[in-house]
This record gives C-alpha cells, structure tokens and sequence, in this order.
C-alpha cells in the first residue's frame, strides 16, 4: 500500500510539480493551497507525513501545526516545513513547535523526497519493534524509552516527544557521560546521506530540554559542551 503524503502550499506551480515528482516515487500524494483545507481534511483522514508551507492564507503553516499537534488522530504525524530564506526565525520556531525538518525554498525535490523517505523509515522502524521485547525499553535512571510504543518517560510522567527527538535522546542515553557530537546526532536522527546544520540540532535540543522541564523543572541532564557537542549525564 502507497504511504500518503499531503502536500500543502499555496503556490500551484510547487504543489503540481512537487506532486508529480513523488507520485512518480510511488507515493499516495493530497494537495491542499492553504492552511484551512488541509485541517479540515487531515483532522479526518491523517496521512503518513505532512509538508507544509509557512506562509499561507486563511491558516499558515504554523497555526496548523498548532492544530495537528493537538489532535488526537495527527499529534504524532511527521511534519517538514518549507521555508524562505529570509523566514530563519519561522524555522526555529517550527522546530520547537515540533516539526521533523524543514527545507529551504527554492529546493531540489530529490532533496525533499530524499528526507521524507528518511523520516518515514524512522516511522516504520520505530512501529516494526515488537512492543513486548524487553530489549525495546531502555532506562537510564529516572527515563524510560520504549522503542516499540513510541513512548517516553521521565520520573513516571509521560514526555510527548517526535521521531527525530526520540531518536534523539535515545542517542545520548545509549551511552551515558559519552559526548555525542552534532554530525553523530545527525546521523542518529537523519540518517547519513541527509544533510542539516547545526542548528537544526540546537534547536532540537532546545525543545526536547523545554519538553522535560514541563514535567521536571530540575531536568538537566541533557548538557552541553560548547563547540563540541552534547551528553547525557551519568
């Protein structure tokens, strides 16, 4: 069976070439031209991953990010923004909101297809694991990582993480008071054939340390080693 894709984006030149390019990937493509449309069909009928523009009418991509993360049936859909160059800003904050990646228009579309078969393949692995093999859950203390349900949590409170923040921090806990550096971490999450920069991986981390200190102000075991990298603590 096709995975789904929705495309959303209020320039009809980038929806119709884009969408040609991955129907011809073999991928099950909807196309939406603002924000509004897509909510009212993806809160129905989810799709396996979203690419959404920023800036769009009557609800950009950041408000309906908003939304899809707070409903049930897409909080845990991949989502990749595009972007402008100008719009740095919006990534970072897409990325806190939650977003998997964003790209930079104008864009190659092998890049883009690129990266939506990387997240997807995180997708699937993550479902695959068997949900009642012990080697799926790892605890390190107060967290508890468990691969086969997608679940975090710390202290006993549940952490709502996405694919590449789970990923993430499944890096760092693997090996405690071991430094990660950002091109490992972005292989852990991206894969080694996808490029992203270091800030990507900043913001990443800034958002996943923002996510536990909600359920624990005192989380801090997420540290930095500037200009080399990141670690959990032992």
């Amino acid at each position: 069976m096709s995975q789904s894709i929705a495309l959303v984006d209020d320039d009809r030149n980038i929806v119709t070439s884009v969408s040609l390019a991955l129907e011809a990937e073999g991928f099950d493509v909807r196309t939406y031209h603002d924000g509004e449309e897509a909510w009212n069909a993806l809160s129905i009928r989810p799709v396996d991953l979203a690419v959404l523009d920023i800036k769009m009418p009557r609800l950009n991509g950041m408000e309906l990010m908003q939304k899809l993360r707070g409903h049930h049936l897409t909080q845990k859909m991949p989502v990749i923004f595009l972007t402008s160059k100008d719009e740095e800003v919006d990534e970072i904050m897409g990325l806190r909101m939650g977003a998997d990646d964003y790209i930079t228009k104008p864009f190659s579309q092998r890049l883009l297809i690129e990266r939506i078969r990387s997240i997807l393949r995180r997708e699937q692995l993550r479902q695959s694991t068997a949900p009642d093999d012990p080697s799926a859950v790892m605890v390190r203390g107060d967290l508890v990582l468990d691969n086969g349900k997608h679940l975090c949590t710390w202290k006993g409170k549940a952490v709502d993480l996405t694919v590449t923040e789970f990923l993430l921090v499944k890096t760092l806990a693997q090996r405690p008071g071991h430094v990660k550096n950002r091109d490992q971490l972005m292989d852990s999450a991206y894969g080694e054939n996808i490029y992203v920069d270091d800030r990507t991986i900043d913001s990443h981390v800034k958002r996943l340390r923002k996510k536990f200190r909600e359920v624990d102000t005192d989380f801090s075991q997420i540290e930095t080693l500037y200009g080399v990298g990141y670690r959990y603590k032992e």
